[in-house]
């Protein structure tokens, strides 16, 4: 049974659709990440669930409760911004307290939740320093604890980690995410960085133009994209059509019937640059998947792979390796069936 429900939401800025009909039931102590491009509506929704904005048509509640035109203030929903949004003339400890205060509880039991909080966003020691002598790491931990001092029925976290550098981020993300699974808080986070959305939430909502195009698990949304946009979305950034296949002798794709369209019907094949092998033309042909000649036009080197671009005719595709192929070799590249998402050109957008 859901804990938030969010049914048939619709959002209007003037004339200007943003949400159309979201449907997401959330269970209690769950993450959700809302995933997508910028303007896909991720933001709006998370402000329509906090009630900054008017919602055109729809219903909000959590526990049975409706929400859905309640104050902010009435709905026990906190939001760590992407900004922090901390009181810079106050301490780590009264930032924390501040919502407590705010709520009129005893100074005692002010002190005693703030310690405790303390602890566990590991900043014991800090209660008295200025956020702004901390890190950007230590700030978002203030923010996150001054967010879960009143015991919200909801933390929503908006881009709560762009702001860091990518080493910060990457400690953040696995804090945070230990951190709910510990305190069995519901959360809906938003973000744009897929690994983000996949190393912290239970379930993604990839959001496209103010509709949900899949819900699912990181490894179904990875591993099963719905549609071409969730493919290409999650990193499947080479593609090609069935005619591309037909018309040209150096592209043959061998997969399994069940992974294919029916015959007549024209496809378009998404791949991770990932999922691609590269050898020499004089290796053994594989049997299986989808199998391409070209030559290396280039080469990049990210660190723990290489990147190559290899040009068969008028594509241009994106092959790692461990090793570093040279601009102009002959190569073969092979992606497993199972590597393959196959969609109708129809669905292409």
């Amino acid at each position: 049974m859901s804990y938030l429900n969010i049914s048939r939401l619709k959002i209007s800025y003037g004339e200007k659709v943003v949400l159309h009909n979201i449907d997401l039931a959330v269970a209690k102590g769950e993450m959700i990440a809302l995933l997508g491009p910028s303007g896909c509506g991720k933001t709006t929704l998370l402000n329509a669930l906090c009630g900054f904005i008017n919602v055109n048509a729809g219903d909000i509640s959590i526990a049975g409760r409706d929400i859905t035109h309640s104050a902010p203030e009435q709905r026990n929903i906190t939001m760590v911004f992407q900004s922090y949004a901390l009181w810079p003339h106050l301490t780590v400890a009264k930032n924390i307290g501040y919502g407590l205060k705010l709520r009129k509880w005893r100074r005692e039991d002010i002190d005693r939740r703030v310690e405790e909080l303390l602890q566990i966003v590991n900043l014991v020691g800090l209660a008295e320093m200025k956020v702004t002598e901390l890190s950007g790491g230590q700030r978002q931990r203030v923010a996150l604890a001054r967010a879960l001092a009143i015991e919200p029925d909801v933390l929503v976290l908006d881009e709560p980690l762009s702001n860091l550098d990518a080493k910060v981020r990457l400690n953040v993300r696995h804090e945070i995410k230990s951190l709910q699974k510990r305190l069995g808080f519901t959360s809906l986070i938003v973000t744009h960085d897929q690994q983000e959305a996949l190393v912290m939430a239970d379930r993604i909502a990839v959001l496209n133009q103010g509709r949900i195009e899949q819900i699912g698990t990181p490894e179904d949304i990875y591993q099963r994209p719905a549609t071409p946009f969730v493919a290409d979305f999650m990193g499947a950034d080479n593609r090609i059509s069935s005619v591309d296949i037909q018309r040209c002798p150096q592209i043959t794709l061998h997969a399994s019937a069940d992974s294919l369209l029916p015959p007549g019907q024209q496809q378009m094949i998404y791949f991770r640059s990932a999922d691609v092998g590269i050898g020499q033309l004089t290796d053994s042909r594989p049997d299986q998947g989808l199998i391409i000649e070209g030559t290396v036009e280039q080469s990049a080197f990210l660190g723990n792979l290489y990147r190559h671009s290899v040009r068969c005719n008028n594509h241009l595709l994106l092959a790692d390796a461990g090793a570093c192929w040279q601009a102009g070799s002959s190569v073969r590249l092979h992606v497993p069936a199972t590597a393959l998402h196959i969609f109708a050109s129809s669905h292409v957008r």
